[in-house]
């Protein structure tokens, strides 16, 4: 991971929100000394003082062998992303980027019963499905539920260590990042917007933090 302390959010709510925003995540381990991936949906929570994170999983894959074989696991909660160009800068004769947003959880994955993975299904549902919902869980038939718990498996991983880059240009000056949010947002593509609209929160945050000092002076 590419660590360096300015791009690293020390604010954790923040990093917790960026996860719950960006919860489709790829889950990795190993399998007979080669990487397994898989993409998937998860259910980011507070235990007491740790992170669990919640999904299911197809059995009789790849993945749910490295799962059984190997119960470390990384996952990988990745957000938006662009180029950024030097020509931006104010300082010339010096290489683009790329800022981007990712955090990295490890842990040890446990695999539930038949009846945890139940539950789990349930509540990844009743997240996205409104009780009224012709497919909210309560109204999907019996014997469905119970074809489908047999076919899949629950897991549950207690976040061991996290560590995020959230690179929006905090090494630069301030005429720089406020030309990189201008041209960024002139794209009017998606990514661009999302990186610049973090660019102006993380400035925001900066800003209050220093009028803060300054009152207290």
């Amino acid at each position: 991971m590419y660590k360096l302390s300015h791009f690293t959010e020390k604010n954790e709510e923040l990093v917790f929100e960026f996860m719950q925003k960006n919860s489709f995540a790829f889950v990795t381990s190993m399998l007979d000394g080669f990487p397994v991936a898989t993409h998937i949906p998860l259910e980011i929570k507070k235990q007491n003082d740790h992170l669990v994170l919640t999904g299911h999983i197809m059995k009789e894959t790849d993945h749910y062998k490295a799962f059984v074989q190997n119960e470390n696991v990384l996952v990988i909660f990745t957000g938006p992303h662009c180029y950024v160009s030097a020509g931006w800068y104010v300082t010339k004769n010096v290489a683009s980027t790329w800022n981007y947003m990712d955090v990295h959880a490890k842990g040890k994955i446990k695999l539930t019963d038949n009846e945890g993975t139940k539950k789990i299904i349930k509540d990844l549902t009743d997240r996205y499905e409104s009780l009224e919902s012709e497919a909210a869980f309560h109204k999907l038939p019996v014997e469905y539920v119970n074809r489908l718990s047999t076919a899949i498996v629950g897991f549950h991983i207690e976040v061991d260590s996290l560590e995020n880059v959230f690179k929006l240009s905090q090494n630069k000056d301030e005429v720089t990042k406020k030309q990189i949010i201008e041209n960024l947002r002139k794209t009017n593509r998606y990514f661009e917007n999302e990186i610049a609209g973090e660019m102006v929160l993380r400035q925001a945050q900066y800003d209050n933090t220093l009028a803060g000092l300054v009152d207290m002076k």
